[in-house]
């Protein structure tokens, strides 16, 4: 009985502990600083009848404002083919999103084949390293910009440039735990790296 209840215990404090990083994270740099990059990483997510789905259009949407502002010139859109029935990956769905909002094509480069957070940014910096391009912009929702940015960090990304926007549209009590048995793995998963 003793055994249980401190594994219990454990558990809550891990998960309060991923909660708070996962909460508390509002991008960086901070708030109202300027960024700069050569490119914007937008980070994947489902697709809705081969079209972007409400959430990922905030993701879109929030990578086009900064763009707009002159933040970088050129994207990098990242993901493969959902398990739902799409038949374009994320990344071909986001790309025509964003000629659909003006962005040239010629603007627009594709990892079509990630289907993890760690994957979109090592294909990105492959993508990155064809381009000679040196920094990024990883663009994603707030309850998820902990883990990126981390996941940056760990792969090389210098500086880490994680630019947040919280959602409107999803419902956050499925994604923030979500979040955090995702968190969990990729915590495991960096030891062994």
């Amino acid at each position: 009985m003793w055994l249980v209840s401190i594994g219990l215990i454990a558990l809550i404090a891990w998960c309060s502990t991923l909660y708070y990083w996962i909460s508390r994270f509002e991008g960086t740099p901070a708030p109202g600083t300027p960024i700069h990059a050569d490119v914007g990483i937008v980070l994947g997510a489902t697709l809705w009848n081969n079209e972007p789905s409400p959430g990922l259009r905030e993701r879109l949407d929030h990578a086009l404002s900064l763009y707009r502002s002159g933040s970088f010139k050129n994207f990098i859109v990242t993901g493969g083919l959902d398990s739902n029935g799409a038949t374009l990956t994320e990344a071909e769905g986001m790309r025509n999103y964003l000629i659909a909002q003006g962005v040239p094509e010629s603007n627009i480069l594709m990892d079509s084949l990630s289907r993890s957070t760690y994957e979109n940014l090592i294909f990105a910096q492959d993508i990155m390293d064809r381009q000679e391009w040196q920094t990024a912009v990883i663009v994603t929702h707030d309850y998820h910009g902990s883990r990126a940015a981390d996941i940056a960090k760990t792969v090389g990304f210098n500086p880490v440039q994680v630019s947040v926007m919280k959602s409107k549209v999803l419902k956050m009590s499925y994604h923030e735990t979500r979040e955090i048995l995702a968190y969990t793995k990729w915590l495991a998963t960096k030891l062994f790296l």
